[in-house]
């Protein structure tokens, strides 16, 4: 047992999932059974690295995955916490909608570009139906 309760373990051998994606996998599924329950405050990066002998960036990416499923949320200097449980279809929407979102701007779309390619795929979409 780690001292953060966690139950983290990283397989190292040849063949294995890269590290911070066995990180990410382990942690997405203790919170998605309610083993890391919403409001658990994760350790932290430098915290974590150490416990489990990774690189800072390592368990830096696993994080910034998870808080891209909306698995985790980052509260600024307070921390990593796990996210509310509920409403899953919608912060995926949300963070899908985000993402667009900024991939538009990266490719110089005005708002009313971004918008009308937005309508024009989810009206196909749902006529498709």
């Amino acid at each position: 047992m780690t001292p953060t309760n966690l139950k983290i373990t990283i397989d190292g051998s040849a063949g294995s999932a890269a590290p911070y994606e066995q990180l990410r996998a382990q942690i997405a599924d203790r919170a998605r059974s309610g083993r890391l329950p919403a409001g658990f405050k994760l350790p932290t990066v430098r915290g974590l690295a150490e416990e489990l002998g990774l690189a800072a960036n390592t368990v830096a990416k696993a994080y910034r995955a998870l808080e891209g499923d909306g698995v985790v949320e980052t509260r600024g200097r307070n921390g990593t916490f796990v996210a509310a449980a509920g409403g899953g279809a919608a912060r995926e929407a949300a963070a899908a909608a985000q993402a667009f979102a900024e991939r538009a701007r990266r490719l110089g779309l005005t708002e009313a570009e971004a918008l009308a390619a937005a309508t024009a795929a989810l009206r196909a979409r749902y006529a498709a139906d």
